[in-house]
């Protein structure tokens, strides 16, 4: 007996011994599975709360990527630049986009030197890489493990302008015409003594006419940012202040004015490098421009309606009838002006002068009937 009580509390102790460990690790788990659903609800909960992000399709049957170079000193752009510093609650879309960037909301892409966009694992920027390149100060926080910027070292103030990519395309399965930002790029505007960075361009400034560099920072996918900008609102009108819309939806409905100087292309070139002079970039740029314009406007055929084209053919009908009444009128006008003024002058005319005519005109009658008859006569001899 009680070699099989000593047995049986020998089996509950390797039960209870195996078991315990078997419950930590699911305690674990479901640790890990809790703390990875809050982290992913973290991350996602704006993209939960404003589901307005749309990709582009990618099976369209007409489809044409362009690039835009938007200055931000213009009034049209002036939303995406102000305030340059955060005030009140408010700060611009490169402010929005650096402090993503610094928690690790969304991913950026480096920018390339042929002014294309890779969206690829191997392509993705680090952002403590970005802020060395460019010489932002920051401080480590060793503790927390996170990088601090102030406000006075984010060069909000030094983006005066946006690289923006736009697709073009028809929608065949609901039959609809669309322009979508695909990706933007923040373009840094420095002295040229600063820095001797790879991809540059140089501008006049203003009265001490020091060379400007503008420098691409990175490439951000739109529909990985909308979530974020969506709830961002932005003042759009100098006139009415208060006018407001989103960041999203200002550059969704296209309200930005910029210019092309790069098309997606087989041989990958910009219009600088096959337009010699600026006027012949300023001309390709409307070429570009009308050869969009002219798609959409000419993508659909006006349905044929019997009854509209009856009443325009009936009043093109009763248009032209019109102008010929007003034609006959004038020429009846004209040849009753011609008789009249033939009347006056023969009755300005002496009277001995309108009789002399009158028998030259009598006698020459007289001769032309004698010519007549003489030739009936003499034909009539012939025949007999």
């Amino acid at each position: 007996m009680k070699k099989y009580i000593f047995l049986t509390l020998a089996l509950l102790t390797a039960v209870s011994a195996m078991a315990q460990p078997k419950k930590s690790r699911v305690a674990q788990n479901n640790n890990s599975a809790a703390t990875q659903k809050k982290a992913a609800q973290k991350v996602d909960r704006s993209s939960i709360m404003y589901p307005t992000a749309v990709a582009v399709p990618e099976e369209v049957t007409w489809r044409r990527d362009i690039y835009r170079e938007l200055d931000l000193r213009l009034d049209e752009n002036a939303p995406l630049y102000y305030p340059d510093m955060p005030k009140d609650g408010e700060q611009n879309l490169f402010f929005t986009l650096f402090r993503l960037l610094n928690v690790g909301r969304i991913p950026a892409y480096n920018y390339k030197t042929d002014g294309t966009e890779h969206f690829d694992r191997a392509n993705r920027m680090h952002f403590r890489d970005m802020l060395d390149r460019y010489e932002i100060h920051y401080e480590v926080d060793s503790a927390r493990r996170a990088i601090n910027v102030a406000d006075a070292d984010v060069p909000g103030s030094e983006v005066l302008s946006y690289f923006v990519k736009e697709s073009s395309y028809y929608d065949q399965n609901t039959a609809t015409f669309h322009t979508r930002i695909v990706a933007l790029c923040p373009v840094l505007h420095r002295a040229s003594d600063e820095f001797s960075y790879e991809s540059m361009t140089l501008e006049e400034g203003d009265e001490d006419v020091n060379l400007i560099q503008k420098y691409p920072m990175f490439w951000v996918k739109f529909e990985d940012i909308e979530p974020y900008i969506s709830k961002q609102m932005i003042m759009v009108s100098n006139i009415n202040n208060a006018s407001k819309m989103s960041v999203a939806d200002y550059l969704a409905t296209n309200k930005y004015k910029g210019k092309i100087y790069m098309t997606t292309n087989m041989q990958n070139k910009a219009i600088m490098d096959y337009c010699k002079t600026d006027s012949d970039v300023v001309k390709e740029q409307k070429r570009l421009e009308k050869e969009m314009t002219d798609f959409e406007k000419h993508i659909w055929t006006p349905p044929v309606d019997s009854a509209t084209i009856a009443k325009r053919d009936s009043i093109a009908a009763a248009e032209a009838a019109a102008k010929n009444k007003k034609k006959n009128r004038r020429a009846a006008r004209a040849e009753e002006a011609e008789e009249t003024e033939t009347a006056e002058k023969e009755n300005a005319e002496p009277a001995g002068a309108r009789s002399t005519a009158r028998r030259a005109a009598s006698s020459e009658a007289t001769e032309q009937k004698k010519t007549k008859s003489t030739g009936r006569i003499t034909a009539r001899r012939q025949r007999h």
